[in-house]
């Protein structure tokens, strides 16, 4: 079963890198969502200016005035897929930290997961990116956020993932549960892993490469002390809905078998 799939790429004042990211996606002939998360540089002319250019109309953009947030612009990307009739959508930053020609590692462990399972279970795979942690120029504090948040995922899920952090990932468009109670940030991408393990979604890792340039020329939006107390406090509340996550797991665990 080959699995209807399109891009989704979240943008925030990532001018330098957003172009490059799409145009290297572009040869992989799925349809690109560009999220444009309230820009405050010419992310968006240069968007539209891209599509001007392209002879085939792969890229749909969707934009809007003041910055939300990635949960949101993520959000926004998820209902566009859905809208365009969508089975599974990639999520991919904007960065250039990513690389977009890992997508093929991406959706060859979907698609082997998807021979792998009932056939009603095809559209409850969700496939997240495992970076390698331990590299030249990864900030120490993105290290460490990961473990952090790699411990509470465990505890909330009874699931282990080595990266919970990343924002490389394919997810399927009808099983996101949680989504309209989604958290606005950085936050969003771990409150996603842990209702979709609540549901009964099966979750699987693939390996990436990610790039880390030097401090000078890095751009992110990652507030280390602001987003670690988000993390913190979204980890709060999980812990205290796994009263509800927990039996719903182990529900699904025995109408599995």
């Amino acid at each position: 079963m080959q699995p209807k799939l399109c891009i989704i790429v979240p943008t925030y004042n990532n001018r330098n890198t957003v172009v490059n990211v799409v145009e290297r996606l572009l040869p992989f002939a799925y349809p690109v969502i560009v999220v444009n998360d309230g820009s405050t540089d010419d992310t968006e002319s240069l968007i539209n200016a891209l599509i001007e250019s392209q002879t085939s109309p792969l890229i749909t953009f969707v934009s809007y005035k003041d910055n939300r947030g990635k949960g949101h612009a993520l959000r926004s990307g998820f209902r566009k897929a859905i809208e365009m009739g969508f089975d599974y959508a990639v999520t991919i930053d904007s960065d250039g930290q990513h690389y977009p020609e890992d997508i093929v590692k991406l959706v060859a462990v979907l698609e082997h997961e998807m021979l792998k399972v009932k056939e009603r279970q095809k559209d409850r795979i969700l496939v997240v990116g495992n970076r390698k942690l331990q590299q030249d120029n990864m900030p120490g504090g993105n290290t460490f956020a990961n473990y952090f948040s790699n411990f509470w995922f465990m505890l909330q899920t009874w699931q282990y993932l080595p990266d919970t952090q990343t924002g490389y990932r394919i997810y399927p468009l009808h099983h996101l549960h949680g989504l309209d109670w989604l958290t606005a940030r950085y936050e969003a991408e771990l409150e996603l892993l842990v209702f979709a393990a609540w549901h009964g979604v099966r979750l699987v890792s693939s390996p990436i490469r990610v790039y880390y340039p030097p401090q000078g020329e890095r751009v992110t939006h990652f507030r280390p002390v602001y987003d670690f107390v988000r993390i913190t406090i979204l980890n709060t509340v999980l812990c205290c809905l796994c009263l509800y996550g927990w039996p719903r797991m182990l529900v699904n665990k025995i109408m599995r078998l």
